[in-house]
């Protein structure tokens, strides 16, 4: 049953957090500032995406450089982004979620371009992360309004409470390269939750949250959003699995002709 969530602020945020996996907040920052987070991110674009390697950015057409889909650690490329990741309100809240101090550690961009931008399979951050243990929140800004149509996000509620991780392999999507093999049970489609908002809507989720989003169907309009990743101070990261992962990865996209 697919069910659309009421995006509103939390009296008790951490309780909220802490039952259904994930806090929702509409706006989190009023017109202004979001207008200037967007100048800030075309600026970003035509300044420092040609100073980024080829594992931070990717294109849904690799010969398009308009058809930016993805880009990663844009705090290390640009003063305004680490800003934000590090002194907002955005850190606030993760560590009202976690329940302790956080580590930023990541800055993204997501988008689907209109017409092209592709599923986002169904996976859990966490996975993908190689940390002990699995604390960790994953912000989510929509930088304009998103519903069914562009490719919204949609949670499974309170699935950041089992045990470990549900089984994940390679999914074939640029910027997405695990997703889990055994989505669809009845317990997912039961506890789905859809989350289309207004620009400004922010989505902070469980690093065990399971989540995904649809395909832009639209001809017309893009679906840009920021993320905001940050990791627990108590975690340790397994850094040897997580270089050994990535080189992997940029292996495999390199021989696949996607970087």
């Amino acid at each position: 049953m697919l069910h659309s969530a009421t995006l509103s602020d939390a009296s008790d945020p951490k309780i909220r957090f802490d039952e259904d996996g994930y806090l929702t907040v509409e706006p989190l920052f009023d017109a202004a500032k979001m207008a200037e987070i967007n100048v800030e991110l075309d600026r970003f674009i035509s300044e420092r995406v040609s100073e980024m390697g080829s594992s931070e950015v990717y294109y849904e057409d690799i010969d398009d450089s308009t058809s930016i889909k993805q880009m990663m650690n844009m705090h290390d490329h640009d003063p305004y982004f680490d800003d934000l990741l590090q002194n907002s309100v955005i850190r606030t809240m993760a560590e009202t979620a976690l329940g302790e101090a956080v580590k930023g550690v990541n800055v993204e961009y997501f988008n689907k371009p209109p017409g092209i931008g592709k599923a986002t399979p169904a996976h859990q951050d966490g996975y993908f992360f190689h940390i002990k243990p699995s604390k960790a929140v994953t912000g989510w800004l929509a930088l304009e309004d998103v519903d069914h149509e562009n490719g919204c996000l949609h949670y499974v509620q309170g699935s950041h409470k089992a045990e470990g991780f549900r089984p994940h392999a390679r999914s074939n999507v640029l910027g997405f390269s695990q997703g889990m093999t055994d989505f669809g049970t009845d317990y997912d489609k039961e506890n789905t939750v859809a989350l289309p908002g207004h620009a400004g809507t922010f989505l902070m989720h469980d690093c065990k949250t399971i989540h995904w989003a649809g395909m832009n169907r639209s001809k017309t309009r893009s679906r840009r959003a920021l993320g905001f990743i940050y990791f627990a101070k108590s975690v340790e990261v397994d850094k040897e699995a997580r270089a050994a992962y990535q080189a992997k990865l940029d292996k495999d996209l390199s021989a696949d002709n996607k970087i």
